[in-house]
């Protein structure tokens, strides 16, 4: 075998690169759930100052400092030993309800990390992995990961968006977000329109667990599946970075549109991805292709209907899905780094 000795440099420098960021991934969860992050951004410190801001051990503290500072998520002076956070990084890494949140990203790839054993099985046999049986991390962590992004665009800009259903919704409107996870979906629409009622649906029942305890006014929480949830017909059906994630995701598009009000609409979030998978070897894709291994195409397996849709599936199929399904109307309303947002009409 030849091997060009410059290329294979710069291949070592590309895994030392992310055999740094795997480990920092840990030491990014633990600036949050210490409190680390939270209290430099106050002012700049030296480790024992920020070891008793926080009530941590010094030593500890310094080199997860030291660590942070080398991979660029704090700031370092030499002159004065002093560690800091730019505006920047205070913002992507202290506020859970701003409109980046760096930490539960890393939460969930943490957890989703943990299934290694059983995401290696599932590759030898082609069986799924159920959501549930995934790491608590993980539930925590999707919420933490994708709230921020709803929180920035769902009622300022992918509602409105959709022709005549922000009105509907002001004046009193049935609403169905399936696949809600924790809730935080089903909240940011209940707080904005307090005037319609919700029903916030999931296949997982700790996660509705979890969502019945935001008690709010005029949401319901239950546990069904895309499949055979009830209760129409509804005004707006959402599903929010959760299509993709389904074992039969065509019946989920029959079953909604027979659950819409005629001149309803459904609003799909999914991932950011282009049509092709060359469009896709990017760091977005690269992010939600590895996510999708560990998380999206075992779920998806794990149910009935074997099929799976995967993160980085793309407009066209979307598309495809929707008009087959019996739905007329399908257009793109809105898109983020991270999120594509699709109006579907019957």
């Amino acid at each position: 075998m030849t091997v060009d000795e410059q290329k294979l440099m710069a291949f070592v420098h590309r895994f030392v690169g992310d055999l740094g960021a795997t480990m920092a991934a840990g030491g990014i969860v633990l600036g949050d759930r210490l409190g680390l992050y939270k209290a430099l951004a106050t002012a700049p410190a030296l480790p024992q100052e920020l070891a008793e801001r926080t009530g941590t051990a010094p030593r500890y503290v310094e080199e997860w400092l030291r660590g942070q500072a080398a991979g660029g998520y704090v700031e370092y002076d030499p002159a004065s030993g002093q560690y800091s956070l730019t505006p920047e990084q205070a913002f992507a890494l202290t506020d859970p309800d701003g409109p980046i949140f760096a930490p539960g990203a890393f939460q969930l790839a943490l957890g989703a990390l943990r299934a290694a054993p059983q995401i290696e099985s599932a590759f030898r046999t082609g069986s799924g992995m159920g959501w549930h049986e995934h790491h608590e991390d993980v539930f925590d962590g999707c919420e933490r990961f994708f709230r921020p992004a709803y929180s920035a665009n769902l009622v300022t800009a992918w509602i409105p968006a959709l022709g005549g259903i922000e009105e509907k919704l002001r004046r009193g409107a049935r609403v169905a977000d399936v696949g809600c996870g924790h809730g935080a979906s089903t909240a940011l629409m209940a707080q904005a329109y307090p005037s319609s009622a919700f029903v916030g649906s999931d296949l997982h029942g700790g996660s509705i667990e979890h969502a019945r305890k935001r008690a709010l006014a005029g949401v319901r929480f239950e546990v069904a599946g895309a499949q055979n949830f009830g209760g129409g017909p509804y005004d707006l059906v959402t599903t929010f970075d959760a299509l993709h994630d389904m074992g039969d995701p065509l019946g989920a598009a029959r079953h909604v549109l027979s659950q819409l009000d005629g001149d309803g609409a459904w609003l799909i979030v999914e991932p950011a991805a282009g049509s092709t998978v060359a469009e896709n070897l990017n760091p977005v894709g690269r992010a939600y292709y590895n996510f999708s291994t560990f998380l999206c195409v075992p779920s998806a397996l794990s149910q009935e209907g074997g099929y799976s849709l995967g993160a980085q599936a793309g407009e066209e199929p979307i598309r495809r899905l929707v008009t087959d399904a019996g739905f007329t109307g399908f257009r793109r309303v809105g898109e983020t780094p991270f999120n594509i947002a699709y109006e579907a009409r019957p």
